[in-house]
């Protein structure tokens, strides 16, 4: 290659270098507006913001969103007080910004702003405070947000802080509702625990001790099957188990059942291995296994019970089915009075009926309207319900975490 070529080779490769950096110079320069860079800061500023705010309102998440409330204001001094008009934090800190009659100002505009309206003062001192009432969408007090500022609030300020006062309700108003949610969760647990039949407990302890003096280490395994099940339904746990802790706890009752009915009851598992560390609600299997085992000796000597779970591609699949006495469909969608068919007590046909609701109402809570009980029956012709889960969910995972990430994430 001679040297003229070599140069201009290079010459032309540097001319390419140059255009490259000018279209990547210019690329940037187009993709980052100050009008998008100004959006970018706000989203990133309001996500800030949100983050404290969804613990709800208190003095810790006052004083941590308080610097981002008063960014999205551009004002010179913002303070959040609570719904009874005491101040939880004030941003900046200084004394400068806050004096005496600046605090005093901002105390009278907050409590007078709790009737639901905006209050503003413009002779506190060289500034203006403005006190906009955080409200929620049934029009319930949250708090008050005020703010201090040097300049004369126009539309354009009062406009914005009013949509920051707005913005801030809405994440402690969702707060409260989380909040709500996980007492709901606690509760239908609570409620599930008491479903729980006092009678197994009783028969599991009677046929405990008829195997005392008969076969004594029978039953001390019995005893320690037992004691593991209540361990584990009257847990603290949290609102998520896996499937396999489930099948476990499961396999526990069942024992104690096969201890009590002996050939009479015959028990089908069939589990695909895939689907052990699929993320369940807590205690959902529980009632329909009982109810499963109650339905099918109702009035008779024996009974056989088969429990499924498949998977079904982004799905877990979870059947349980018995041989027995069935319910009546149209009964089982009104109430539970007549929902069973005759021989099964009163109070179990209540407590069926209100297991299964709890457990529907749990699960379409936790995965949507697609993830309910579906109940197959008739009077005569046995029951099977059919429980699907999603394999993969944001924000659910077992209490403990042993689900690990990527299941019902």
């Amino acid at each position: 290659m001679s040297v003229e070529l070599a140069i201009a080779l290079t010459a032309a490769l540097i001319l390419l270098a140059v255009a490259a950096v000018v279209v990547a110079v210019r690329t940037r320069r187009v993709v980052a507006t100050p009008t998008e860079r100004a959006v970018h800061a706000a989203l990133h500023t309001a996500s800030q913001a949100a983050r404290a705010l969804r613990q709800g309102l208190d003095a810790e998440s006052a004083r941590t969103a308080a610097p981002f409330l008063r960014g999205l204001t551009g004002t010179d001094g913002l303070a959040l007080y609570d719904a009874d008009g005491d101040v939880l934090a004030q941003d900046p800190e200084d004394a400068q910004t806050w004096s005496d009659d600046v605090l005093e100002a901002c105390g009278w505009a907050a409590r007078h702003s709790l009737s639901g309206e905006r209050r503003t003062l413009t002779h506190a001192r060289t500034c203006a405070v403005v006190a906009q009432p955080m409200l929620t969408e049934a029009g319930d007090m949250l708090g008050v947000l005020v703010v201090v500022t040097t300049r004369s609030p126009g539309p354009g300020m009062l406009g914005a802080v009013g949509e920051v006062a707005r913005y801030a309700a809405g994440q402690i108003e969702l707060a409260e509702l989380d909040a709500s949610r996980a007492r709901l969760d606690r509760a239908e647990v609570l409620a599930l625990r008491a479903q729980i039949s006092p009678h197994f407990i009783y028969n599991a302890l009677n046929t405990i001790a008829s195997f005392v003096r008969t076969d004594p280490d029978r039953a001390r395994e019995l005893i320690l099957e037992f004691a593991d099940f209540t361990r584990y339904s009257f847990r603290a746990a949290g609102q998520f188990t896996t499937l396999a802790d489930e099948l476990r706890n499961i396999d526990r009752y069942l024992t104690l059942e096969r201890a009590r009915f002996g050939t009479a009851l015959t028990v089908t598992l069939r589990v695909a291995p895939e689907v052990l560390n699929v993320v369940v609600p807590f205690l959902a299997l529980q009632p329909l296994v009982e109810n499963a085992v109650r339905h099918g000796f109702a009035g008779r000597g024996s009974g056989a019970i088969e429990l499924i779970a498949r998977d079904e591609g982004s799905d877990c699949v979870i059947t349980v089915e018995d041989d027995g006495v069935g319910m009546d469909p149209d009964a089982l969608r009104s109430g539970p009075s007549d929902a069973l068919a005759d021989g099964v007590p009163d109070n179990e046909r209540a407590g069926a009926h209100v297991g299964l609701t709890n457990v529907d109402h749990r699960l379409r809570a936790a995965f949507g309207n697609d993830y309910g009980l579906v109940v197959e029956t008739a009077i005569g012709a046995g029951t099977k319900v059919v429980m699907r889960v999603p394999k993969f969910r944001s924000g659910v995972r077992a209490s403990g975490g042993r689900a690990g990430l990527g299941r019902n994430e």
